[in-house]
């Protein structure tokens, strides 16, 4: 969401390059900043604050003699992007016994489906939440979360034609502690907008049961109406935290850079995708990172442990080495691919590849339809053929596709793609072996063999 703000931040970082930071290049960049932020609609007040804060870094004593004035420029725009998004990591407190957290916001804020992800999330950590429906009012709110709790498999507690919130919620703690739930989250009524009817009733749920933590749900596309009702929130019930939803969104981006300044309260939780899976902990200084331009390479590393199986990974791996690698390996290791996100999203996380938005979403979309298409083409095999790869030859590729909608021509060029691959797999096999023969002594030697075998895969 951030990414023309971000294009805009490193154009500007770009043309400090090699030169000294002086008042007048310094006012230039600074006024490009500012119009940068202003266009990415965050908040009047905390552009002001962000600015002179960076002036102030900039110059005097705080300009450090002898470095990169471009390396200069970014290093204080990140630690000032940091500051503004709240600079520390606020993990969720689930102190309680059982643990209540308040899920606030208006209608189509994401509230609901937050509240699911929160479980799913909560799960993996161990946790046994309960979805609580305190929504009374909306149509068809309960069904949404009864339909959401069965699809990730988490209970939902309900009373049936019940308008009693407070009734609802001291049961729902009651059958927490006989049934063993440890975290309650509490899927609230939401508005329009903020009414004293609302807020009376959520103040009765803080006031008489003390939730740990009353989290604001705010979509990250509403703009600069995101601070206007974080800020009435929290001055009526005292907000401990914020969830940004729709954060993978093609939105300016000024409503993350805002509300935290504005309300003082920490970004805790962020949805980045509509799978129920996608929502994750808010590191401050990662997002400034990104926004830079300077990658995310430990939320990457931090998704592949999640996405990818151990086992699986070494069973894969002894497959490769051995150039036992099938199409239907292919297909698991797709699989895998998918579960950890577009391409887009990679590449964005990945340090020192600064394209475009544009640029990445042409290099993903062009990517994800090759994968359809070489799937289709898989999925056009027999079983056997899928497991056996060198049983391929013209006959079954004619049948293929047939069966594929493919010429004769692009079914060859995937066969010979995946040939090579398993060749080079097990060339890099050998590679490592001879490696391990060699000492330090034979380096020379072990070189010369290595050019040599690189040659036979040209």
């Amino acid at each position: 969401m951030f990414d023309n703000l971000s294009e805009k931040l490193q154009n500007i970082i770009y043309r400090t390059k090699d030169q000294e930071l002086t008042q007048d290049n310094m006012q230039e960049a600074l006024r490009e900043i500012r119009r940068a932020l202003l266009e990415a609609d965050v908040n009047l007040r905390v552009v002001k604050a962000f600015i002179s804060s960076i002036k102030d870094k900039a110059e005097g004593e705080n300009v450090l003699q002898g470095v990169d004035p471009s390396q200069q420029l970014v290093k204080i725009v990140h630690d000032e992007l940091g500051n503004l998004l709240g600079n520390e990591i606020k993990p969720l407190d689930l102190s309680g016994h059982p643990s209540l957290i308040m899920m606030l916001g208006l209608q189509g804020s994401g509230k609901t489906t937050s509240s699911a992800k929160l479980a799913v999330k909560l799960k993996k950590e161990g946790k046994n939440p309960l979805l609580v429906a305190c929504d009374v009012y909306r149509p068809a709110a309960i069904t949404q979360l009864q339909t959401l709790g069965q699809e990730i498999g988490c209970e939902v507690f309900t009373i049936p034609e019940s308008k009693d919130v407070q009734n609802i919620v001291q049961s729902a703690i009651n059958y927490a502690k006989e049934k063993g739930f440890n975290v309650l989250i509490l899927d609230t009524a939401g508005r329009l907008q903020i009414d004293t009817e609302m807020m009376a009733e959520l103040l009765i749920i803080d006031r008489v049961f003390q939730p740990q933590e009353k989290l604001l749900v705010i979509d990250a596309m509403t703009g600069q109406e995101a601070v206007h009702v974080a800020e009435n929130f929290d001055a009526q019930i005292g907000l401990t935290g914020l969830v940004l939803t729709k954060l993978d969104g093609d939105s300016r981006g000024g409503s993350a850079l805002s509300v935290v300044y504005c309300t003082g309260k920490p970004i805790k939780l962020t949805g980045t995708g509509e799978k129920l899976n996608a929502l994750e902990d808010f590191y401050p200084e990662r997002m400034a990172t990104r926004i830079l331009g300077m990658g995310d390479i430990v939320s990457l590393v931090e998704r592949a442990q999640e996405v990818f199986d151990e086992k699986e990974a070494l069973k894969m791996q002894e497959k490769m080495q051995k150039a036992e690698f099938s199409f239907n390996d292919f297909l698991a290791m797709q699989k895998q691919m998918k579960m950890f996100g577009s391409m887009d999203q990679i590449l964005g996380m990945i340090p020192g590849i600064n394209l475009k938005q544009a640029d990445r979403e042409k290099i993903s979309h062009a990517s994800e339809t090759e994968f359809k298409k070489i799937e289709v083409f898989i999925q056009s095999m027999t079983p056997e053929e899928r497991e056996n790869p060198e049983l391929m030859n013209t006959s079954r590729k004619k049948r293929i596709s047939k069966g594929c909608g493919m010429d004769l021509h692009t079914i060859n060029i995937y066969v010979k793609q995946f040939e090579q691959m398993r060749q080079m797999m097990k060339g890099m096999n050998k590679m490592q072996k001879m490696f391990s023969g060699f000492g330090k002594k034979d380096e020379k030697k072990a070189m010369v063999q290595a050019m040599k075998m690189m040659r036979r895969f040209k």
